[in-house]
């Protein structure tokens, strides 16, 4: 059992890093965040990368299919997006994961799962549960498998192992979440003491899309809010959230309640960063350092790397 709140190595800020997010912190903050979903989703998309042109992408069933040329063996990962449940897509995501997926030498299954409130709860979970049933079906031994996510995609990262435990279903050798969202309840100190330090995550957000996921829904459901489920026999978790994140709290919660658990849970808490920065690794030099810590850690415990 290894419960760390905050891990050695995590690396500090320099000058130039709080001028590199400052700019792009301007840049983000420049336009307003429309209050019509269908331009939230089209503005949130902008803020993605283009896939790098040497990673093959192809369409399968239930999304995408990412494969970087340094692809090792039958390691895969099975990547969950943020956006709230509500936002975000392969053109917000890919060019991050597909970087994700080359820092841990696999081919990336990206979960093109549906969003609300078109689709509410359990909509997404269903979607991610099928989705690791395909790799199973194909083949796929689970110690060959990672699971990632960010934000909302970390909640259900968590809340797919969940269900797949309970299932019955053999779990991945190791998952890693982003800035996750673990608490629909919003119960956390972080949203309290830092809703001033966040510059990208507002309450109100917050409050729409928790509406449009649960649609009536206990905030406490444990496949929803994976911070009020039992995480004990779980594979090892990485987490890394920022410093200034109003989901701090959620990190920090969900890592505790795996120590308690005697599951392993390794948090790291990244000086100054913000929700999921690693979004922005061509303008942020930690962002690219995140992901390959990422990578790295992921890559040990899966396959050959095990």
């Amino acid at each position: 059992m290894t419960a760390e709140r905050t891990a050695t190595g995590v690396p500090t800020m320099s000058e130039r890093d709080t001028s590199e997010l400052d700019a792009l912190l301007a840049e983000l903050n420049a336009r307003a965040w429309p209050e019509d979903i269908d331009e939230a989703r089209v503005h949130y998309d902008t803020w993605g990368t283009p896939i790098a042109d040497d990673v093959e992408v192809s369409v399968r069933a239930g999304g995408y299919l990412l494969t970087p040329p340094n692809a090792e063996g039958t390691r895969t990962g099975l990547y969950l997006h943020g956006g709230g449940y509500v936002y975000g897509s392969l053109r917000s995501h890919g060019g991050m994961v597909a970087e994700l997926a080359r820092a841990i030498r696999c081919r990336m299954f990206f979960v093109d799962y549906r969003r609300a409130p078109e689709h509410p709860y359990p909509a997404a979970l269903d979607d991610a549960v099928a989705a690791y049933r395909e790799l199973l079906a194909d083949g796929v031994a689970p110690s060959d498998v990672v699971f990632a996510g960010d934000s909302a995609g970390g909640g259900l990262t968590l809340a797919t192992l969940l269900k797949a435990r309970d299932l019955g279903l053999p779990l991945p050798a190791a998952a890693a979440c982003v800035s996750p969202w673990t608490d629909l309840t919003a119960s956390g100190e972080s949203h309290r003491t830092l809703a001033a330090e966040d510059p990208l995550v507002s309450a109100d957000v917050v409050a729409l899309v928790t509406g449009s996921y649960l649609a009536g829904a206990a905030p406490t459901t444990p496949y929803a809010s994976p911070l009020y489920a039992d995480p004990g026999g779980l594979p090892p978790i990485l987490v890394q959230v920022g410093s200034r994140e109003i989901l701090l709290s959620d990190a920090e919660r969900f890592v505790a309640a795996l120590d308690r658990a005697g599951s392993t849970g390794v948090l790291e808490v990244w000086p100054g960063m913000v929700h999921v920065w690693h979004l922005h690794y061509t303008r942020l030099a930690k962002a690219r350092e995140a992901i390959d810590r990422l990578g790295e850690w992921l890559r040990s415990r899966s396959g050959a790397g095990r």
